[in-house]
């Protein structure tokens, strides 16, 4: 078997992003996990979807139809600046004996 790839995403748990490609695109929510292996992510209240499901008794675990998100791709997704209120690409900056942060290439704003 091969080895699975770590995939490279630009977005962390908390993030906010706005969706740029899909049924939601144009939404905007808080990133609820974030599925590196995968390249996925899931975002509150985006991308939901309908799963029918058996009652379990031993469980107690009602049957009937239930909503949830579901993770997508991480490309279909950018970073939201709150302050020029768009989507936005970062770039990484240093202070001089400061810590590593991302910021936003339009206005500056640290992310």
């Amino acid at each position: 078997m091969a080895k699975a790839e770590q995939k490279s995403i630009h977005l962390k748990t908390g993030d906010r992003v706005i969706i740029i490609a899909g049924k939601d695109k144009g939404k905007v929510g808080n990133v609820k996990e974030a599925l590196p292996k995968e390249g996925k992510i899931i975002v509150e209240g985006v991308n939901i979807i309908t799963k029918a499901t058996k009652p379990n008794p031993m469980n107690n675990i009602p049957g009937g139809l239930v909503k949830f998100e579901a993770p997508f791709n991480s490309s279909k997704a950018m970073l939201y600046c709150p302050k020029c209120e768009k989507p936005t690409r970062i770039r990484h900056e240093e202070p001089e004996g400061g810590k590593k942060s991302r910021v936003c290439k339009k206005c500056g704003e640290q992310l």
